[in-house]
C-alpha cells in the first residue's frame, strides 16, 4: 500500500502522545500513514482525541484553534510539518502578529456570527488632544 510521510511535532501534554519520541514539552516523530489518509485518521492512529487538540498548523499555517477544528477532512500529500498544541499551550510567540491560516478555518471564522474570533487585533490608536 503505497504511504506519505509527515513530519509531526506533539507540544506540551500532547508529547505523551508520542511515545518513545517524547522529549518532556514536546514530541517529534515521521510518521508514515497510508496514501489518502486525512487529520481525522492521524488523529486515530495517534489515539489523541481531537478534543485534547488546541492551536494546530499545517505547514506553518494556522489550521484549528481549540474547539474550532474545520482542518479534520484535510487530506495530507505528504512532506506536510503538522505542529499540534495541546489546550493550555499559549499562542506561538513568532505568531504574535497573526498567521496564515488555511482556507478552511479563514470559512469557519468567517461563518461565527458572533464575530469573536480573531487571530489577530489591530491597535486603535486615538489622537491626543491638545493640553490647554
Amino acid at each position: 500500500m503505497p504511504e506519505l510521510h509527515l513530519d509531526l511535532w506533539l507540544y506540551g501534554r500532547l508529547a505523551a502522545y508520542g511515545g518513545e519520541a517524547s522529549q518532556g514539552g514536546y514530541a517529534n516523530l515521521t510518521l508514515a500513514l497510508p496514501t489518502g489518509s486525512c487529520m481525522r485518521d492521524l488523529l486515530h492512529y495517534l489515539r489523541l482525541p481531537d478534543t485534547e487538540r488546541g492551536i494546530t498548523f499545517i505547514n506553518g499555517q494556522l489550521s484549528a484553534l481549540p474547539g474550532l477544528h474545520p482542518d479534520l477532512g484535510y487530506e495530507f500529500r505528504g512532506g506536510e510539518r503538522v505542529a499540534i498544541f495541546d489546550r493550555i499551550s499559549m499562542w506561538p510567540f513568532q505568531y504574535r502578529d497573526g498567521a496564515a491560516m488555511t482556507e478552511a478555518l479563514r470559512r469557519a471564522l468567517e461563518a461565527r456570527a458572533d464575530g469573536i474570533l480573531h487571530h489577530t487585533y489591530e491597535t486603535q490608536h486615538e489622537p491626543q488632544s491638545g493640553a490647554a
